[in-house]
């Protein structure tokens, strides 16, 4: 029987970063469906002082829509308005496309 094997997640990602003196802004992907984000934005919220960027694929897929991995667009949890809503609040960049959020990284770094 195959079982999931869970990687490293958002905020294990993201306190290596932040504990890093060499990483200045950090840029995070994620996609709609599941939790993840939003636990991620709640750990930004209380942990990172560094800048983050942030872009959640999956804009235009239709709620309920299977993604390539087993995230889900949902209405009850981890769509898009609520990731990004919830990232914003704990002070994320929040971006809307690829290019968006690498022009911002951008403008954050040669700010620094």
């Amino acid at each position: 029987m195959r079982r999931p094997v869970p990687g490293t997640n958002f905020i294990d990602c993201l306190a290596a970063f932040q504990d890093d003196p060499d990483t200045l802004a950090v840029m995070m992907i994620g996609e709609i469906g599941g939790s993840e984000e939003e636990r991620a934005a709640e750990w930004i919220k209380a942990n990172m002082t560094k800048p983050v960027v942030s872009y959640i694929a999956g804009v235009t897929a239709p709620a309920g829509r299977k993604m390539a991995t087993p995230a889900r667009s949902s209405r009850v949890e981890g769509d898009r308005a609520g990731q990004d809503g919830g990232l914003a609040a704990a002070g994320v960049y929040v971006c809307q496309n690829p290019t968006e959020a690498g022009q911002k990284m951008g403008e954050i770094v040669r700010a620094l």
